[in-house]
């Protein structure tokens, strides 16, 4: 066809068919995902190239520039790889998504499909404040340290802080990126991204010199949360990008928590609206993260619970009587017994119990409170 480049051997092989249409056509396009479904990437690409893939004019506009050979060299130039469906390092949570990416290029040593397996996204604000920054960082190295795989777009903010805090731990990491896997974006994160490649895989849906279009960003963020268990947004404003990766997490069925931060602060505004109106839950930590995102059965850091009182087993009438006990003067047992609304029979039976827990001291036939005993506890008394 004039004006178009003679087709390149490596267009007879699927792996560099759907790495062209990844350089021709947009991430997430309904026609060629249901014709790369039909008829696969080798049938695609030619059906690309002689205009024949739909009505769309925008299939077309890059067919003059394809060079497949430069693709290939350019992955081989970055040492990285084009992972396609049906390979064994494809990960099949990327299959749920409406629109699969057509090919993935993965850089690093790591099997993508393995990190997967057991991963979480954290995302949240480029511009966070210092309370999302700590909290990312801590859970990225919370669950690094338990085992868990911390998956984010290395951008500024939350994602470069959940990153940092999983190298900190000596973790596995998965950097998912809007452009090219031989690109630093931002470049910023030139160090960071390496230190990524290091101990985990960074990715990209677009091929190697892809430039970052916004575009692009949206569409980088239904992978994050497809490969993910989980996706856990730290802070995130109203019109925050991140609120997208918990939008595509619901679509393919996977948990969304969500970081409380204070009313007053713009950026958890979008993390409320999750818990409010979207069905997130509510997440403070790595136990309540690792209950979203573990799998049934399998134990997770033990639940918080609030210091222990010697008074948190007292029964009803016990609880009442120590209440009504006062805390300088002495009681006898009528006096306990009209304070606190108990029958006396049963103001001796508490009497007795509460001496055992050193809760009460006695005098002969005359109680108090002990020294020391009413320390978070209501003191009560007549």
């Amino acid at each position: 066809m004039t004006g178009t480049p003679a087709p390149s051997p490596l267009e007879a092989e699927e792996r560099w068919a759907r790495a062209a249409i990844s350089e021709l056509v947009e991430p997430a396009n309904g026609t060629i995902r249901q014709l790369l479904a039909d008829q696969g990437g080798v049938a695609t690409l030619q059906a690309i190239r002689h205009r024949a893939a739909g009505s769309d004019r925008d299939l077309y506009v890059r067919v003059p520039e394809l060079d497949v050979d430069r693709i290939a060299g350019d992955v081989q130039k970055a040492r990285a790889r084009v992972v396609l469906p049906g390979d064994a390092e494809w990960p099949l949570g990327l299959d749920a998504l409406e629109h699969p990416p057509y090919c993935l290029y993965v850089r690093g040593d790591r099997r993508l499909d393995d990190l997967a397996e057991r991963s979480v996204a954290v995302v949240g604000a480029r511009a966070c404040s210092a309370y999302g920054q700590r909290v990312a960082a801590e859970l990225g190295e919370g669950l690094a340290s338990r085992g868990w795989v911390v998956i984010s777009g290395a951008a500024f903010g939350v994602d470069a802080a959940a990153h940092r805090g999983a190298l900190a731990a000596g973790g596995d990491t998965v950097a998912v990126l809007a452009c090219g896997v031989d690109r630093s974006y931002p470049q910023a994160h030139e160090r960071l991204l390496g230190q990524v490649l290091e101990q985990g895989l960074v990715v990209s849906e677009v091929p190697p010199r892809a430039v970052p279009f916004p575009g692009r960003f949206l569409a980088r963020n239904r992978i994050i949360a497809a490969l993910a268990r989980a996706t856990v947004v730290v802070e995130a404003s109203l019109r925050s990008g991140s609120l997208s990766t918990a939008g595509e997490a619901r679509r393919v069925h996977r948990p969304v928590g969500a970081v409380p931060g204070p009313v007053t602060s713009a950026t958890s505004a979008g993390t409320h609206q999750l818990v409010r109106e979207d069905g997130a839950v509510l997440v403070t930590d790595v136990a309540d993260v690792l209950d979203l995102a573990a799998p049934i059965g399998e134990a997770t850091a033990p639940r918080r619970t609030g210091r222990t009182r010697a008074t948190d087993s007292l029964t009803e009438a016990e609880r009442r009587v120590w209440a009504a006990a006062p805390l300088r003067r002495w009681a006898d047992l009528d006096r306990l017994a009209v304070g606190a609304g108990v029958d006396q029979a049963a103001v001796t039976r508490a009497v007795v119990v509460l001496e055992m827990l050193g809760l009460l001291e006695g005098d002969g036939h005359r109680w108090r409170k002990a020294r020391g005993s009413v320390q978070g506890s209501a003191p009560g008394g007549l």
